[in-house]
């Protein structure tokens, strides 16, 4: 049985899937389809905190589903922008537990963390699945993944 270690930027697939689809990703289907037939030796999702009723329920169900949810505080900066990613975050958590996998899963679009997939890739043996949108899924990304699930219909609620 493959070991696998999975890392889902929540935020990332929450606006993609929103964007493309006008529909919330399933986080139930999608972790009955990638863990079936795998050991779980890690599984991270990385959001962040407003501190709102929703937002604690939709953490508590994907605690409930087997993720170690990672929250970071929603800063507002002075000029009325925002800050909230946690690409830093989930590159070293990554690189932490890649080791005692076999597939890293990755769920986001993010171009940013094409050199990451690349890094883990040069480890024999390691293979990474990338999990996105596909209209909304950097091309790089796409391009360093071992394998690249498209988020469509079957991934998604309602």
């Amino acid at each position: 049985m493959k070991k696998i270690a999975i890392f889902v930027d929540v935020q990332n697939v929450y606006y993609t899937t929103r964007q493309a689809y006008g529909r919330n990703f399933d986080y139930n289907k999608f972790w009955a389809w990638v863990t079936e037939n795998r050991q779980v030796v890690t599984a991270i999702a990385y959001a962040i905190d407003k501190g709102d009723k929703k937002q604690r329920e939709f953490q508590n169900i994907l605690r409930a589903i087997g993720f170690d949810v990672k929250l970071k505080p929603f800063i507002t900066r002075a000029d009325g922008s925002a800050k909230g990613d946690w690409d830093v975050g989930i590159t070293i958590d990554v690189l932490d537990h890649s080791a005692a996998a076999d597939v890293v899963v990755l769920v986001s679009g993010d171009g940013d963390f094409d050199r990451l997939v690349d890094r883990v890739r040069s480890v024999p043996g390691k293979t990474v699945e990338v999990y996105g949108v596909p209209a909304l899924t950097a091309t790089s990304l796409i391009n360093a993944a071992s394998q690249f699930i498209p988020i469509e219909q079957e991934l998604l609620l309602g």
